[in-house]
């Protein structure tokens, strides 16, 4: 693999691992079981049958939490100390013919992106569970699912494509951010500036 190559892997790999790393994990590894993909040799434990067993188990698990208004913000809240250091760790291990210092950059790199993509993720969640009909949140959820499985797969078969997307998804990420911490912002602004009111006309109606 060329260096814009392994590039193209690890923030393919790192982005689809933020929003569901059980899904990235047990796709790379069936992927490569089955020989539609050739990983890494570092990264040729993932289609270990117990790694494989695991990391299903865990996305069927995440699979019926994901699709749960509310539970789903609980999920990604703990995840939030487990993708990306879990994304930084398969990074690691997957330029491990590299130098330390550049292994340790990709690791930092990797952990970044994939915070980037689960907070994009986690917001959008919190945005939606706001709507009171519950189909959307499902609706999200599986579009995650197939864009990290997606993503995944891209990331061996076609990394420098991967690196382009890539790209763009975090400027598209980094934009529904600010937009929702905007929105969040905003919505609070107007819960406090009506509790006074609220508060004076009760208390104007008792005296």
């Amino acid at each position: 693999m060329s260096s814009l190559e392994i590039l193209g892997f690890v923030l393919g790999t790192s982005f689809a691992s933020g929003l569901n790393l059980y899904a990235t994990v047990a796709g790379l590894g069936l992927l490569h079981r089955y020989h539609a993909i050739d990983l890494p040799a570092s990264l040729e434990v993932l289609a270990h049958p117990v790694v494989l067993v695991v990391a299903v188990s865990l996305y069927i698990v995440e699979f019926v939490a994901d699709k749960i208004p509310y539970v789903d913000n609980v999920w990604d809240v703990v995840h939030t100390f487990i993708r990306p250091p879990a994304a930084a760790v398969l990074a690691y291990a997957a330029v491990a013919d590299v130098p330390e210092i550049w292994r340790l950059v990709a690791a930092l790199a990797a952990g970044s992106v994939a915070l980037t993509s689960h907070g994009t993720k986690a917001s959008a969640r919190v945005a939606v569970n706001a709507s009171p009909e519950p189909v959307s949140n499902s609706i999200l959820s599986l579009g995650e699912d197939g864009l990290a499985l997606g993503l995944a797969w891209m990331a061996a078969a076609h990394p420098v494509l991967t690196f382009g997307l890539v790209l763009v998804l975090l400027g598209l990420s980094a934009f529904l951010i600010f937009k929702l911490f905007g929105l969040v912002r905003r919505s609070l602004q107007q819960l406090l500036a009506r509790s006074p009111k609220k508060n004076f006309t009760t208390e104007t109606r008792r005296t």
